[in-house]
């Protein structure tokens, strides 16, 4: 980790446009009436994600058709992801609670309308499943990441299926997403990524020392074919493992 001590002026001056950009995304959120409604909430995550991202010199380039609505699943390796995904597609999220108390991330999340999930709670899970099918018949766009935690991108995590509930057995279409990082000046896996023992401060200190992130994110549609959810789980993964080799090549 080594933007902080190399790239001491970058770092700070980021910083300081990265608290700007808070500010501005708390006036917005106060100011243009996003806590109204979810579709708002939505939208106004899209704004801000957008202005966030300009900070760490990143602009998404995706390939594939982008989706408007249902569900759409996805790998994760970094509290980047729901900003790239956002940047791109207004959308609801369902995350673990742990990100609720990220800084900046966490309060962004929960004021762009974010469903957290205490995967330890049954009851909650149920809960949340709930507000997943309300969305979805809603016609919103709901995004999750059943790995469950983050990694380095070298592989996709087993998927967990209680989340996938209600996507099982509906109309609402499905899509998968799989996002990659690169950097030229560090390790994408290291330094973008955020997983394992690293510390939120540091390592976002770190990242906003690079000169830019490059992200990458595949869209395609996914069809399920069957009414087993953890079937239905491992299809999911390797529609997203399939997406993930293809750019590889």
């Amino acid at each position: 980790m080594t933007g902080l001590r190399s790239q001491p002026f970058r770092v700070a001056g980021r910083f300081i446009w990265l608290a700007t950009a808070i500010l501005v995304s708390l006036l917005d959120f106060l100011f243009s009436g996003a806590g109204r409604s979810r579709n708002s909430r939505a939208f106004w995550l899209q704004r801000n994600s957008r202005r966030i991202l300009n900070i760490f010199k990143l602009k998404p380039e995706f390939t594939g058709t982008v989706p408007t609505r249902g569900l759409l699943i996805s790998n994760h390796l970094t509290y980047l992801d729901i900003l790239v995904l956002s940047s791109i597609t207004p959308a609801i999220f369902v995350s673990k609670r742990e990100v609720k108390f990220w800084p900046v991330f966490g309060l962004c999340a929960q004021m762009g309308g974010t469903l957290f999930v205490d995967s330890e709670r049954r009851t909650q899970v149920g809960e949340v499943n709930s507000e997943i099918k309300k969305a979805l018949d809603d016609g919103a766009l709901v995004i999750l990441f059943p790995e469950g935690t983050s990694s380095n991108g070298e592989t996709i995590l087993p998927f967990k299926s209680a989340l996938l509930q209600p996507a099982v057995g509906h109309s609402h279409p499905i899509s998968v997403a799989c996002i990659q990082y690169a950097l030229d000046d560090g390790d994408a896996g290291e330094e973008v990524c955020y997983w394992g023992d690293d510390t939120f401060f540091p390592h976002m200190m770190n990242l906003l020392g690079k000169r830019g992130v490059k992200a990458n994110v595949q869209f395609a549609p996914f069809l399920p074919e069957t009414a087993d959810r953890k079937e239905f789980a491992r299809r999911l993964r390797d529609a997203i493992l399939q997406l993930k080799n293809n750019h590889s090549h």
